[in-house]
Parts: structure tokens; C-alpha cells; sequence
């Protein structure tokens, strides 16, 4: 019985060597975007074969899908107006005048109630 041959030999010979390369350098990529946002993500290796001629030879295509984590979605809280209309202040809350006011001087000393 002859041994199977090993799965990468086979990937080395698709497009020259560039696809098990690319699968390479999309899974250090993968890896990184995983660690970064600790979300999980996918790497898919796709290979088709299909018989080229009688001869016995065979045509493979492969191909590669990277599915990244996916971003947290960014958000935004606002108020509807009857026009339907969003707004960032609550328009049925009375406005604040507020006004600055100077730091003390460090020089004075700030009395404490005990």
C-alpha cells in the first residue's frame, strides 16, 4: 500500500507556490484581528478538482476566503423631533446657562469642616 502524500505538497503547486503563501500571510493576518478585538473569525481554504484531458492529469483551483471579526457597531444616542428630525440635546428639556467659573488661587488655603 503506498503512503498518501501530505496535503501541503500538493498546495505548493497551486499557482507556483502563491496560494499556500497567500493562505500563510492571511492566516498571520487572521490571527492578528482575532488577538486584537478578541472576537473569532474564519479562514477557508477552497480547492476544486476537475479532469484535464484522458491523460489521467488534473486541474486544481483554489481559493481563499478570510471572514476578519467583525467591528463593534458605533452608536449615537438622539432625540426625535416631531418633524422627525434627530437631534443631540433632548429639545423638550430646558436649556442650562451655565458659566465658567476661575480656580481658586493656590496660594489661598481652603478651610475643611470637621
Amino acid at each position: 500500500m503506498t503512503a498518501t502524500r501530505p496535503i501541503t505538497d500538493t498546495l505548493r503547486h497551486i499557482g507556483g507556490g502563491v496560494f499556500i503563501d497567500t493562505a500563510s500571510d492571511k492566516l498571520a493576518e487572521l490571527v492578528s484581528a482575532v488577538d486584537t478585538s478578541g472576537k473569532s473569525g474564519k479562514i477557508e481554504l477552497s480547492i476544486t478538482v476537475k479532469k484535464a484531458t484522458r491523460g489521467g492529469a488534473m486541474h486544481l483551483t483554489g481559493k481563499i476566503k478570510l471572514t476578519k471579526p467583525s467591528e463593534d457597531a458605533m452608536e449615537a444616542l438622539l432625540f426625535a423631533t416631531p418633524d422627525g428630525n434627530l437631534l443631540a440635546d433632548d429639545p423638550s428639556q430646558q436649556k442650562l446657562e451655565l458659566k465658567s467659573v476661575e480656580a481658586p488661587d493656590a496660594s489661598r488655603t481652603l478651610k475643611t469642616a470637621s
